[in-house]
């Protein structure tokens, strides 16, 4: 199982700032594709994507018990 963290505007479009789910042996992109499909408001394109506290890559691959965050652009002044 994973755990998959979202922040910002983004957890409340999962309505939630946590989905624990087994995505284990897919890529970062099909993680997002497959959460694009199953929540369709949710936009993963420009989101940085980290795994156990690391930024990933869309090629990097999920393996067992690994933490994925989602992280949105931020803007600030």
């Amino acid at each position: 199982m994973n755990k998959l963290l979202f922040f910002a505007g983004l957890k409340e479009i999962v309505n939630s700032d946590k989905l624990e789910l087994d995505m284990a042996g897919k890529t970062v992109k099909e993680v997002k594709a497959e959460l694009t499909q199953q929540y369709g408001d949710l936009r993963l394109e420009s989101v940085m994507t980290a795994i156990n506290e690391e930024f990933a890559f869309e090629d990097d691959i999920i393996e067992k018990n690994d933490v994925i965050a989602f992280i949105p652009p931020v803007s600030g002044g």
